[in-house]
């Protein structure tokens, strides 16, 4: 791609705004590479250019990892993106640079496509995050609400800040709880002896879950729906863990299996037109019976 910059500035800037659908980091990893030149010469992120300076850049290795498969939606207008995620499949990149397909790089790739017009609305490039408003784990599916601009993700996040969202989740679990239903209020701390872990202790924060049998089955498994009244990191899988039902398949908790059964079913928000509105991702079929 060839660039003839309008105006003085930072190479890097000039790039980052000429090309929304790329984060700024994943226009970093290019100057790492030695793909930027200005006036056929390499150069470095903080270069200063002059008006009318040609710049040019090897986007390649971006577009090759922009070729993300297609995820299943199951509401789009102007504000937002409702995702129905496959499990496998990670919300955001991990690190500096996405070279895993991910929700974030699915989003930009929908939007934008491999050849995006000048003038798009961003979604803010300065993160490898753009567009997501909450996460889930990678193995587990269901529903996601995902931002296609920046007003629309302000009013989305303050939302789920102010507990205002109702979330909905399905789960397997390999025990059926004594209690068909009932609320779980356990804080929930890091793991000191297994960091990338989390777990019910005393020095966490505040955790609520309400739980309900839906069904049973003869090898004592069950289907519950969960509803956290909390958002902390893995808080149904640790509160599973914690009243001695794991959930099918965890098995960063539990143990192995195909899939974890945790399913993120629905999902409630307030528009921005001010109406409350519910987005509802079907139960995989796997989930109507015991598990083998």
């Amino acid at each position: 791609m060839e660039l003839i910059a309008e105006k003085r500035g930072r190479v890097d800037k000039i790039l980052a705004d000429a090309l929304p659908q790329y984060s700024r980091a994943a226009i970093h990893k290019l100057f790492s590479m030695d793909l930027i030149k200005l006036d056929g010469a390499v150069v470095k992120p903080g270069h200063k250019v002059r008006e009318g300076a040609k710049i040019e850049a090897d986007l390649s290795p971006l577009q090759q990892e922009q070729q993300v498969e297609i995820l299943p939606i199951l509401f789009e207008d102007d504000n937002v993106v409702v995702i129905d995620k496959p499990a496998g499949i990670i919300s955001h990149s991990r690190g500096r640079y996405w070279y895993e397909p991910s929700v974030a790089s699915y989003l930009r790739f929908h939007i934008y496509g491999p050849s995006a017009e000048n003038g798009e609305p961003t979604l803010h490039s300065g993160t490898d995050r753009a567009g997501i408003i909450h996460r889930l784990d990678r193995a587990t599916s269901g529903v996601m609400i995902c931002s296609k601009n920046e007003e629309t993700t302000k009013f989305l996040q303050k939302q789920f800040a102010d507990r205002k969202v109702e979330k909905s989740y399905m789960a397997v679990l390999e025990k059926t709880p004594e209690k068909h239903e009932a609320i779980i209020d356990a804080p929930i701390e890091r793991n000191p002896k297994k960091p990338s872990q989390f777990r019910v202790g005393p020095n966490g924060k505040s955790a609520q879950t309400h739980y309900k049998v839906l069904k049973t089955y003869e090898s004592g498994q069950c289907l519950v729906e969960f509803t956290p009244k909390t958002g902390r990191t893995h808080q149904l899988r640790v509160h599973a863990v914690y009243i001695g039902c794991p959930i099918v398949g965890d098995s960063f908790y539990g143990t192995e299996g195909k899939r974890l059964y945790l399913h993120a079913n629905k999902l409630t928000v307030h528009a921005v037109a001010g109406e409350q509105v519910t987005y509802e991702s079907p139960l995989p079929a796997e989930f109507l019976s015991e598990v083998d």
